[in-house]
This record gives C-alpha cells, sequence and structure tokens, in this order.
C-alpha cells in the first residue's frame, strides 16, 4: 500500500531548485501520474523517481506563464513573500495573503 503523503500543500508558492522558475500549486498526484513519453524526455541523469508526489503548478518565469509538472525532490518553499502573475490563479485561488493563495474553487 502505497503511503505517500505530499510536502506541499494546494495555494502554496515553491521554485524549483535547479530551474529558474516559481509557481502555485494548484493539484497534487501522490505519485507520478504522466506520460511515459513525458518522462523518458528528461535526461536519465535527471529523471526523479516515480514513487513521490508530483504537482502541477501555475508555473512562472521571465519570459512566460506555463503550466509545469514537477517532483517533490526538485521543488523549495518559496518565501520571498512576492506574488505569483500567473494569469489562470483567479480561476482558483483567492487574491495573495500571507504568503499563499487560498483556494476559491472545490476540488475533488
Amino acid at each position: 500500500m502505497l503511503k505517500t503523503r505530499a510536502k506541499y500543500r494546494l495555494g502554496q508558492v515553491v521554485r524549483h531548485r535547479k530551474h529558474p522558475f516559481r509557481g502555485v500549486v494548484f493539484d497534487v498526484d501522490a505519485m507520478f501520474s504522466n506520460t511515459d513519453e513525458w518522462y523518458d524526455a528528461i535526461p536519465e541523469e535527471s529523471r526523479p523517481q516515480k514513487d513521490q508526489p508530483f504537482y502541477h503548478l501555475l508555473a512562472e518565469n521571465d519570459q512566460s506563464y506555463y503550466v509545469a509538472y514537477v517532483s517533490e525532490q526538485n521543488l523549495i518553499a518559496d518565501y520571498s513573500g512576492e506574488p505569483v502573475g500567473h494569469p489562470d490563479l483567479p480561476e482558483f485561488f483567492g487574491d495573495f495573503e500571507d504568503g499563499q493563495y487560498p483556494l476559491q474553487v472545490q476540488m475533488n
């Protein structure tokens, strides 16, 4: 039986350990739940283990906004206090307060 507990919560701002982007968690998979094609596209020496939580992020970098899928081992909490500017945030969350976004929709 899989016993996985997510480290990060919905609405939390996180950043990638190695790549220059940050985002807001809007969904969590208890373990890898993307395609094998997606996984195989990651260089073998950088591939994360599949048996850990993976996070769906409304992400941003200096050039764009996008949705990212990131393993827990590659994330760290963002304590900058800076809001994320992703244009889809209002669809899921309320206004940025106390370093996070309050959930505004009912998730399954």
